[in-house]
């Protein structure tokens, strides 16, 4: 199995602040996590608030926690709301149930990985996000 170098990490996060700045975002923060949720490497930029390596985290960790990415979490907490919020409870890290937490999969299709961005709309830090982990090189899962 391979996993995300630190080198990549902070590929991926440069190219998320630079997706951002190109679309004039507000400011980011960007995570990237291995397959267990642990940071490889987190920044966030200037005018951000404190809390947001929680919220990157929370998309990238809770994204790989259920196999799906954050957005697709954020689906399953509006259809089943009572099972988001009791699982969330009892994640070791925490889950962030909106856009913006892609998983990173090998060749094989095996996680590796998450990218976690916040900051403006969850539309638009999934697009950093996605941006991030292209520049890298490396694939998100579809």
């Amino acid at each position: 199995m391979s996993y995300i170098q630190l080198d990549e990490a902070n590929t991926i996060i440069a190219a998320a602040f630079e997706k951002g700045a190109d679309l004039g975002l507000k400011p980011l923060s960007a995570v990237v996590v291995d397959a267990g949720g642990h940071c490889i490497a987190f920044q966030r930029q200037n005018g951000t608030s404190f809390g947001r390596y929680q919220i990157a985290q929370g998309k990238a960790a809770g994204a790989l926690a259920l196999g799906v990415s954050s957005r697709k979490i954020g689906g399953m907490a509006e259809d089943r709301p009572w099972f988001v919020g009791a699982f969330a409870a009892s994640a070791p890290h925490p889950v962030i149930p909106t856009a913006g937490g892609v998983i990173v999969v090998d060749a094989s299709g095996t996680a590796i990985g998450a990218v976690g961005v916040t900051g403006d709309t969850s539309d638009n830090d999934e697009l950093a996000a996605l941006a991030g982990i292209a520049a890298a090189g490396l694939t998100a899962q579809a």
